[in-house]
Formats: C-alpha cells, structure tokens, sequence
C-alpha cells in the first residue's frame, strides 16, 4: 500500500505510530477487508486489537450493515448461546419472549469476536456450523436457522496451547484462522511509545483544560526503555496520571519514576534463561510425573502397612479363639461354630470340656495348646480347613500358616 494511503487510514481511525509491524497489520486488513475470509487478530491485551474489525467491515460491501463487537469473556457461560444465536420463548427461566440473537441481528453484517479463546466447548461447536454453513439453531429451539455474517475474532491467549489442554477446538482454530493478522506489543514499536504519549497528553490537556505535559530527555528514555506490560492502555493510564498529579508540565526523570516502577523487569512473567533453550513445558511435566511417582510410592506404603495391620488382628483374632476353644470344647455331633450351643445341650458341652481339659498336660506350653486345639478342631471336621478356620474365628490364611508351623500339613 502506499504511504499516502496509509497515513490517511490512521487519520481516520486516529491510529498513531509508524513502525512496521503495525504498518504490516494494517495492510494485511485492508487487502482482506472486501472478501468474506475469516480473520483471526493475535496479540497481547490492550494492544488496540479493536481497531482492525471496524476498519475490516467499513472497507467491506457490508459496511451498511450491522457490526457488532462481543466480549466473550464479559458474557457467563450460562447465558452466551443465548446471546450469540438467540433464544424461543420458555427456553428457560427469564426467557418471557423469542430473541435473535448477535448471530440474526447481524445477518448481512460483521461479528467481533473478542477474547474468542474463552469461549465454552459447546458453544464452539456452535458457531463451527455457522462458520461452516451459516446454519444455527436457537436455544430452545429445533428450527435450523441460515445467517450471512463476516466474523473476525481476536485473542491474547496462546490458542495452540489451548488446543494441547483441550480447552480449545482445533478445527475451530483453523476455520477462524484463514487469515491471521498480528498486534505488536508496544514495547517493541520504539518511537511510537512517545508519539503516542503526545496524544494522551494533548488530549487530557483540552479535556481539563491543564497545561500540556512534556517528557525530559532523560524521562524519554525511561519511557523507551520500560517494558509496557499493560501496552498501549497501561501507557495511556500512566499519561493521564502524570498530566493530573505532578505539578511539573516538564516530566523529568525524578518526576517520573514515581509513576512507572523502577525495576520494570518485575512487571513481566517470568522468562527462561537462553542456556535453557526454549520453553517446551517439559519441566512441569516432569515435575509432575514425579508427583504422581511419589504419590503411587505412598499409596504402595499405605497398603503395606494395612495389609500388616490385617495380619495383626488375625493374629489376635486367633489366639483368641484358641483361648475359646480350650474353654468351650463341644464333642463332634456339636455346631461347627465356635459359640453356638443351645441351652438343651449346656451339661454336654461341660462334661466334653472337663474331658479334654483333663486329656491335656500341664505341662504343655502355649504353642503346645495351640496346636492341640487346631488337632481337635480338625478332627471335628473331618479335616475341612474352611470348616475349621470358620469354628475358629480365623482365616482361612491365617490357619495355612498355622498347619506349616505346627507340621500338620
């Protein structure tokens, strides 16, 4: 494009600044502005990102038509299909009447999309058909609806990486993304920083009538040199700022430390050092792997310290069903359950224990016991191992160990 045409566009939409990617951006716009490609406008907040929609639609053969810019992530997730392809009467609650929505609205017309990367899943999926066939069904609703809109949809976030976290459609991206146009931040566009600090104190000044406010030379490096996170509204904050509360009009450097930070490196995320090489997200993957390593170390922990607990209470259970057994002998026509005697059969079960307490030793020691009670019990079963850790109160486990220990296996 030639410069002439160029510098009369920025008059008209009052864009200051002259380094080339800006320049670039603005050319890309107008050569697609009277097609019906789909563009996708990629840059940090508050870069200006507005400004090409509008200039697109008034280049366009819909400039007569309806144009809308949506913030999609001012509008909840509960209500935005609503708002974008409208709504019947009764869809829900607060629904008392029918509603076109942006998408009816606008037919003929443009869609902004802003900040398109916060867009439910659902809704994604919807406006995927309307980018695809023009079709769209309200909410509520189950007739297919047609509309005619150009949209042009604008993000600050990293939509590949969406993608990868599955927060972002990858065929949308690509529907959307026919034809890209990049932002630059305003830390990268040098000399435009001052011009631009011009205008916001100019217009400050004639607005509140406050005598104009001017940058030292050193002050103006200060200005070059900072990194401008919040871009051009973060340079039009602090401008405002300075014009209303120094008493100063001459801006020097003192003056102006109080308004921007002095470490200005602080107000970026944290980079990588270049020794590192790119930033991949392998690190936090790893990390996470470890996590989860570990994690699985403490649950293996865990359940080797509750199969131990187990094993304790068999233990305990054990003994002290042998310690029943040798106080409650029944003969062999008795239930096989230790406990279980009925009243009728009370003097039998007394005289079978007064026998087997006298068939035993003295002298035998507790394994001795143990082990006889186990011979007993076996023999009342018919040498049913089930059975028998079942009259026992024991487990099934449990008794296996104890057959190997006493070698009655």
């Amino acid at each position: 494009m030639r410069t002439r045409d160029l510098q009369d566009i920025k008059n008209r939409y009052n864009i200051v600044g002259n380094c080339d990617a800006l320049n670039r951006a603005l050319d890309i716009a107008l050569q697609v502005a009277p097609t019906d490609l789909s563009v996708l406008i990629v840059g940090e907040s508050g870069v200006g990102k507005e400004i090409i929609p509008r200039l697109i639609h008034d280049n366009s053969a819909r400039k007569g038509k309806n144009y809308f810019a949506i913030n999609c992530g001012a509008i909840p997730e509960g209500t935005i299909d609503s708002e974008l392809f409208g709504h019947e009467k009764g869809a829900f609650t607060d629904a008392i009447g029918e509603s076109k929505g942006y998408f009816g609205i606008a037919d003929k017309g443009t869609i902004f999309l802003d900040e398109v990367g916060e867009l439910p899943l659902a809704t994604q999926a919807r406006l995927l058909r309307v980018l695809e066939s023009g079709e769209y069904i309200r909410v509520g609703g189950q007739q297919v609806l047609k509309t005619d809109v150009r949209v042009v949809a604008a993000t600050n976030v990293n939509i590949r990486k969406a993608i990868s976290e599955g927060r972002f459609r990858e065929d949308l991206y690509y529907r959307l993304n026919t034809i890209p146009i990049q932002m630059p931040p305003l830390r990268e566009r040098g000399a435009d920083i001052l011009l631009l600090f011009r205008l916001f104190a100019m217009q400050v000044a004639e607005k509140y009538r406050l005598p104009r406010i001017t940058l030292s030379e050193e002050a103006e490096q200060r200005m070059l040199k900072y990194k401008w996170p919040g871009n051009v509204r973060e340079l039009k904050n602090i401008t405002e700022q300075m014009s209303v509360l120094s008493e100063k009009r001459v801006i020097d450097a003192e003056t102006i430390a109080r308004f921007i930070p002095n470490d200005h490196e602080t107000t970026l995320p944290a980079t990588i050092s270049p020794a590192s090489g790119p930033h991949s997200y392998e690190n936090e993957r790893e990390a996470l792997y470890k996590v989860l390593f570990e994690l699985r170390a403490n649950v293996g922990e865990l359940r080797r310290e509750l199969n131990g607990l187990r094993q304790q209470i068999d233990d305990a259970a054990s003994i002290s069903a042998q310690a029943q057994a040798l106080s409650n002998q029944f003969p062999t026509n008795m239930p096989a359950t230790i406990g279980e005697s009925h009243s009728s059969h009370h003097q039998e079960a007394e005289d079978a224990e007064a026998e087997e307490i006298a068939d035993t030793p003295e002298s035998l020691n507790l394994n001795d016991q143990e082990r006889q009670v186990i011979i007993k019990a076996l023999e009342r079963n018919n040498g049913n191992r089930s059975k028998t850790a079942q009259e026992l109160g024991i487990s099934s486990r449990t008794l296996y160990r104890k057959l190997k220990q006493y070698g009655l296996t």
